[in-house]
């Protein structure tokens, strides 16, 4: 429940609209609902200003769907990250209005109008080609959350003329979200061509000796450019959450 359907409840008492013992029975499943299975967090809307996320990786079809339409119920937004398209075919037959985002493996249902809350762009970048699901989750978690996202993708080190050509994007943009793999070394060069805030995701995209995103996790946490923040490796939904979170209103 959000906080600005928690006002509209308590408004209506006051005038008179809603009687107390329906307002009571609106209110009974927060702060949680216990479905046996899990219990699902009405309340993080009214401490984050976002509802709960859930993680499809390691659930069955028929309990997403089960804490999907208790959300529902409660006018939520829903958004499922690691999902796979067997279970997102699942979830759509039951809800044809929801979105599948095949390359980040994330699934939406979201209200028709929705406002941009965020004070500028979230810009999403990807060192390579194959680091752009990480990516694609990191974009589709900030654009839930109410951010404006633009996306730059395959602007690795390797060639590195192709990010110095997107000098403008970069400046214009509040906070940046930077996917790479292999070294990790592109979050290390945004950040030090611009005064924002960059968030870097190390993804498990490399050779034998990249140890599956660790080479990459190291070299953005050893960065020598200020102002770098590291999520865990292929944490896409992590660094969504949080440049939506530093490009708050």
């Amino acid at each position: 429940m959000s906080k600005d359907r928690v006002k509209r409840l308590l408004k209506d008492v006051r005038d008179g609209r809603v009687r107390v013992e329906d307002a009571l029975d609106s209110l009974q499943d927060l702060p949680f609902e216990d479905l046996g299975f899990a219990c699902v967090d009405h309340h993080r809307s009214l401490r984050r200003g976002f509802p709960e996320v859930i993680f499809g990786e390691g659930k069955v079809a028929s309990d997403i769907l089960a804490i999907m339409e208790r959300m529902l119920v409660r006018g939520e937004e829903v958004l499922v990250t690691r999902l796979s398209p067997e279970k997102a075919a699942s979830v759509q037959r039951a809800y044809p209005q929801s979105r599948y985002h095949e390359r980040a493996g994330a699934l939406t249902i979201t209200k028709e109008a929705r406002a941009i809350q965020g004070r500028g762009i979230v810009l999403v970048i990807s060192a390579g080609t194959s680091d752009i699901p990480v990516a694609e989750e990191a974009a589709v978690t900030a654009r839930f959350m109410g951010s404006e996202v633009e996306t730059l993708y395959d602007v690795g080190v390797s060639g590195i003329h192709r990010v110095l050509a997107h000098r403008e994007e970069m400046t214009r943009a509040g906070v940046i979200v930077v996917a790479a793999g292999m070294e990790g070394a592109l979050p290390s060069v945004v950040a030090g061509l611009v005064e924002r805030p960059v968030v870097a995701v190390p993804t498990s995209i490399g050779y034998g000796a990249s140890f599956g995103g660790i080479a990459a996790l190291l070299g953005m946490l050893n960065s020598c450019a200020a102002g770098v923040t590291v999520v865990n490796i292929d944490n896409g939904f992590g660094a969504g959450y949080a440049a939506a979170l530093i490009n708050r209103e």
